[in-house]
């Protein structure tokens, strides 16, 4: 008895829809299912957010591919595929460009001659995405093809509705988060941002972020230069009650002394020297919604001491009047300073500090989150990509693999700048306009030395003697220590740091001897 190959391919979907599965993984199932049921070189799930379209889950495509974000009316195949119902086959010869140019693994060329299908998804009777599907052969597919990949769609729709379902919450602050996007936005006329990665280390940050996001907790974002400490706290706003009120940023390092305490509470007209007219100051400005204290540990103590009064009583006065104002104000706070080390040298207020360290984030450097790198770039390669007017713009293997295995101290603000030049240095070094750019490992110039592993012991070091409990215990009791140093004795945050529950981390110091 012969088995229907579009039945062996759904059945799994089928079992999958009860399953609590993570979204990427469902993803990925799904995209298996659909290369089992028709064999190409490369499948791809994109989700339409707005005017992009957002890769969720590749196979078969180089890994930046899930960084980037095609804007379906630079995208014409794309377009396409929307604006019809069913599935769709693209001839041979079809002069329309395709969006995956030099992205299929194996293959950096152009892809004039092959064979592409698409079709989109529909959730509650609207487009949610598409599924499209890529072979290097030039009639790889046929009629049957489309119909079982219609088929196909419609059992991939309730899979991801599925995963929705089971991701409710998550995809609520998703939601929250674009809406309170889109209006700082509006109203900064900037390009819109995201936190994309797909590491352990990142999932936990936005584990976080959704779990205090929603309190009224103050939040203490900590990280090096260029980790991306200012969209944690657009997500923080984004997924408050207060998301759909204002989130006013101010960079305090950016500040001369005597403007501090106008800038923060505003001051009346005649208050100093140049001070024509009343102004409002950044708090009065964020009343209702959320104050973003950019580089905190650079305020001079003299504001420190006032901001700790607003902190504490809602209550300002501007900078030459008599007459106080209250003020309803989540207030968060970012600094690549330890500034637990700051408060022992008397740089900065202890009780200002409790204030604003309610909850301390930790935001993870880039080499902490893996592979994110590849996603991060595939991100800035498509920002340049359009910025430049190319057709495809691309990674090298080896220069993913120099991303891969560089340390990054100057994280992900290094590989936007990073990926910038390299775009510009590849194409200044064409002899004519190419139509996929691709960048190898001389383009990003980076340093031969990378400090991503730490350094191997020699074989002369003199190696630990004594059993391997007591050297063990001597190891943690020192890891431990540290860790708590740096924390200033906050067991949440050391917890935190070593990936352990804050209960158990009380018992392990206890027994070895620290609490």
């Amino acid at each position: 008895m012969t088995t229907n190959p579009l039945l062996q391919a759904l059945l799994p979907l089928v079992d999958d829809l009860a399953r609590d599965l993570s979204e990427p993984e469902r993803h990925r199932r799904l995209l298996l299912a659909l290369r089992e049921l028709m064999p190409c070189d490369a499948v791809a799930l994109l989700k339409l957010e707005g005017q992009h379209l957002t890769p969720l889950a590749v196979d078969g495509l180089s890994a930046d591919t899930l960084g980037r974000r095609f804007r379906v009316d630079e995208h014409p195949r794309l377009a396409a595929l929307l604006e019809r119902p069913g599935a769709t086959r693209f001839a041979a010869d079809c002069p329309l460009p395709d969006p995956y140019d030099g992205l299929v693994e194996g293959h950096g060329g152009h892809l004039e001659v092959h064979d592409c299908l698409g079709c989109p998804l529909y959730l509650d009777e609207r487009p949610w995405g598409l599924l499209t599907l890529d072979a290097l052969e030039p009639s790889r597919f046929g009629q049957v093809d489309l119909d079982n990949l219609e088929t196909f769609a419609s059992l991939a729709a309730a899979t991801v509705k599925a995963g929705e379902r089971f991701n409710g919450l998550a995809r609520r602050i998703e939601d929250e988060r674009q809406r309170a996007e889109t209006y700082r936005q509006a109203a900064a006329g900037q390009r819109e941002r995201e936190m994309i990665g797909q590491s352990a280390a990142h999932r936990r940050l936005l584990e976080e972020v959704a779990l205090v996001g929603a309190s009224e907790l103050g939040v203490l974002i900590q990280g090096e230069t260029g980790v991306g400490k200012e969209l944690v706290a657009q997500a923080l706003h984004a997924a408050s009650s207060r998301a759909s009120a204002a989130l006013i940023s101010l960079n305090c390092a950016a500040l001369p002394d005597t403007l501090v305490e106008s800038e923060l509470f505003g001051h009346v007209r005649g208050a100093f020297s140049g001070a024509h007219a009343e102004r409002r100051g950044k708090f009065e400005l964020a009343d209702g919604g959320t104050l973003f204290l950019d580089e905190v540990g650079e305020l001079p103590l003299a504001a420190q001491a006032k901001l700790l009064r607003v902190l504490q009583s809602g209550q300002l006065q501007r900078v030459g009047a008599d007459r106080e104002h209250h003020v309803d104000v989540r207030v968060l706070a970012a600094t690549n300073r330890d500034l637990a080390e700051e408060v022992r040298q008397g740089r900065f207020r202890a009780d200002l500090y409790h204030r604003l360290s309610v909850y301390p984030l930790r935001v993870p450097p880039l080499r902490e989150r893996g592979r994110d790198v590849l996603l991060l770039a595939g991100y800035f390669l498509e920002e340049n990509r359009h910025r430049l007017g190319l057709r495809s713009l691309r990674l090298g293997p080896e220069a993913q693999a120099a991303l891969l295995a560089y340390g990054w101290p100057g994280n992900v603000r290094e590989l936007e700048h990073l990926i910038g030049r390299a775009a510009l240095k590849a194409l200044a070094s064409s002899r004519e306009r190419p139509r996929i750019l691709s960048l190898q490992p001389e383009h990003l110039d980076l340093p031969l030395a990378s400090p991503v592993r730490e350094p191997v012991a020699s074989p002369s070091a003199p190696v630990p003697r004594g059993d391997l409990k007591s050297a063990v215990d001597a190891y943690q009791r020192q890891l431990i220590e540290a860790c708590l140093q740096r924390h200033a004795g906050n067991g949440a945050a050391a917890a935190r740091e070593l990936g352990l529950d804050r209960a158990n981390l009380h018992r392990l110091a206890r027994r070895l001897g620290l609490r």
